[in-house]
């Protein structure tokens, strides 16, 4: 039985279109660029962020990141920067019971803004609140006690292999592969995801029905 699920933030709840179009502009270059290198790194299994390296190899993020916000032009999010599949499935794993909860790698401003949205979920977390990010086991640990579940009754749920998929498994937990996004696409038929996940979907709101049979 699954008690508690546990989502992933960047392209399973949230797009990121907003996010590397910010970026571009920050850095003066076209977007479709941009796009295009964070599809490069991306299908090479690097950090998205060695795009933003690719554009100007002398940048240090963190300093940039900073640089964005005292400049008025740093983080922001939306209702619709949400897929349109979100509240409806949150909604419905709560009224069946199931405790939500987000969790992903992102920045403790953007873990103000996803509860800023009042999604239903139980709780939203980010690494950079916790101070560990995916992969490490640690995350997963966190995760797993806000759930308030064991592994075996948790599901995490994400579009990534290496970040959410192996190790989430790896700590115990049920996993589901989410066929969207960059990543998710772009490793749906990779025998090791496919072998890995318990479950495949391509929207949100499959999970209800997997979790009540």
């Amino acid at each position: 039985m699954i008690r508690a699920v546990i989502f992933d933030v960047g392209e399973t709840l949230v797009r990121d279109d907003r996010y590397w179009a910010s970026w571009a502009d920050w850095l003066d270059v076209p977007r479709h660029t941009l796009s295009a290198l964070v599809g490069a790194v991306v299908a090479q299994g690097r950090d998205n962020a060695d795009a933003l390296r690719l554009v100007r190899p002398d940048i240090d993020v963190t300093a940039e990141y900073r640089a964005r916000e005292a400049a008025g032009r740093g983080e922001r999010l939306e209702d619709s920067d949400l897929y349109d599949d979100v509240r409806p499935a949150l909604a419905e794993l709560r009224r069946l019971g199931v405790r939500v909860v987000i969790a992903g790698n992102q920045t403790s401003r953007a873990g103000e803004l996803l509860r800023a949205l009042d999604l239903p979920a139980d709780v939203v977390a980010t690494s950079g609140e916790w101070g560990v990010a995916k992969p490490q086991s640690e995350f997963f640990r966190r995760a797993v006690e806000a759930g308030q579940a064991q592994p075996d009754e948790t599901l995490y749920v994400g579009d990534h292999p290496a970040d959410d998929l192996f190790p989430a498994a790896a700590a115990g937990l049920r996993t589901a592969h989410l066929r969207r996004g960059p990543w998710g696409h772009l490793w749906a038929a990779d025998p090791d995801v496919k072998a890995t996940a318990d479950w495949h979907i391509d929207r949100l709101t499959e999970l209800p029905a997997l979790i009540a049979q």
